[in-house]
């Protein structure tokens, strides 16, 4: 970390970003790069329909593979100076192993690296390596977490009463938990899709037509070659595209991602209002100051920091959703830039997830705040009143209740006056006399079974 960073994601957020180097960073995209080149290289020479190509010994594969495992900042720096004479990054890399093998018992297989490849070969597949992977090894354990720990806090305060607001306003009381198992349920849902997302990709040359293969090698079934090759990277073959990958599976990511991300943005202002409320207390932290001037605050600033990073993600993802599908006739280079910012979209997630966790660390329950509040709020009962006489055909009991509740603080001896004077069922009245705003919660505490 620099503090001369330009962005927050070297600077202040570096520690928390800093996973994501290995998967989309410049040194992160020429070691995939690699990976493929190598990848491929090995499985021609695995394949005796390449007769041209000697098999490799495992000391040459082991060798191969070495250099992409073993890959570090000076291999990357080396790539980097070759490519300022190319002027292009992907031939850099084929330079770069023609160097290292040409220094060993692999010279005589040299123009088969990067044999019928188009650079987009390469780099399509190297992409989907670096979001699956990134996701799967950094974003995802960062969201499970998430989830498992607001996921214990439901199952804790399932049974803790809170007064409801819809609109801002007093409504039928409901449980601390129940309302946390909300986010949780709606994270689910959005965590079964990011997990199930294929990652696609092409190996069929510059216009997606194995042109170039089919004249080297015209009876070789080159779409089952190239199947066989991408599925043994660990992605979904797409077996009909231009020069470039189209992307969708991109733009799917991206949105599933950013539907999560709302749901988050959801999770930091109710918590954020819970807080205002009084209905979450913050700990204070020794040494921490919530404000420079008014010594007495604990500002909710960790839900704050979230909020701001998701906004950034989404703009970042929602962006390059609506922009990678497009590619003019067989391709355009806008979609390089571009992809080379999947990093900053994620990374942003990342930071917004780990400071809603800090935020949670600090927050607990205010028992108290929630039963003073529910205890001034007696006339949400008039729902539980109303429902129960227009059950015994009483004519008009919303409008009853409506003029003696609405807009209107009712004390517990105003409602339970009105409920005495009502004709009832004696079990119905007896029910609704012993009836307070924290028991109305219906079925809350037992709908948290729904997130486990």
């Amino acid at each position: 970390m620099s503090i001369k960073s330009l962005t927050p994601l070297e600077g202040r957020y570096g520690a928390i970003a800093e996973p994501l180097e290995n998967y989309f960073s410049e040194w992160a995209l020429i070691k995939y790069r690699l990976h493929v080149e190598v990848e491929w290289l090995v499985a021609m020479a695995g394949n005796p329909d390449f007769a041209e190509i000697r098999a490799f010994t495992p000391e040459e594969i082991s060798f191969l593979r070495d250099t992409v495992k073993n890959f570090d900042e000076t291999a990357a720096l080396k790539i980097k100076e070759i490519e300022r004479t190319t002027n292009h990054d992907v031939k850099a890399i084929e330079y770069f192993l023609r160097e290292i093998m040409g220094a060993m018992s692999l010279a005589d297989v040299l123009e088969f690296i990067h044999f019928s490849c188009t650079s987009e070969d390469i780099n399509n597949l190297s992409y989907a390596l670096m979001l699956k992977h990134g996701i799967e090894d950094v974003w995802l354990p960062a969201a499970n977490n998430l989830i498992e720990t607001v996921t214990a806090m439901a199952e804790a305060e399932k049974d803790i009463p809170m007064l409801a607001h819809t609109h801002g306003q007093s409504a039928s009381p409901t449980t601390a938990g129940k309302e946390l198992a909300v986010f949780v349920y709606r994270w689910q849902r959005q965590l079964k899709q990011i997990k199930a997302q294929e990652y696609l990709g092409k190996f069929n040359g510059a216009v997606g037509n194995f042109n170039a293969h089919s004249i080297a090698y015209p009876n070789l079934d080159w779409e089952a070659v190239s199947r066989t090759f991408v599925e043994s990277l660990g992605l979904t073959f797409n077996p009909l595209t231009t020069q470039i990958e189209s992307h969708d599976y991109v733009a799917e990511s991206f949105h599933a991602l950013t539907r999560f991300n709302n749901v988050l943005l959801d999770f930091d202002r109710d918590m954020w209002l819970y807080i205002s409320l009084g209905y979450f207390k913050q700990k204070a932290i020794a040494g921490e100051v919530g404000s420079s001037t008014m010594p007495h605050k604990i500002n909710p600033i960790d839900f704050e920091n979230s909020e701001a990073n998701l906004g950034l993600s989404n703009a970042v993802l929602d962006h390059l959703a609506n922009k990678l599908p497009i590619s003019r006739l067989q391709r355009d280079l806008s979609d390089s830039s571009a992809q080379r910012n999947m990093g900053t979209g994620i990374a942003h997630s990342l930071i917004a997830i780990t400071y809603t966790l800090k935020g949670l660390r600090k927050t607990d329950v205010n028992r108290d705040a929630l039963a003073a509040d529910l205890n001034h709020a007696w006339e949400v009962l008039a729902e539980a009143v109303q429902t129960v006489m227009r059950k015994n055909g009483h004519a008009n009991s919303y409008d009853k209740l409506k003029a003696i509740t609405r807009g209107k603080g009712i004390s517990e001896e105003d409602i339970k006056n009105f409920i005495a004077s009502v004709d009832l069922p004696a079990d119905d009245k007896a029910r609704l006399l012993a009836l307070t705003p924290a028991a109305y919660v219906g079925i809350a505490p037992a709908l948290v079974k729904h997130i486990k």
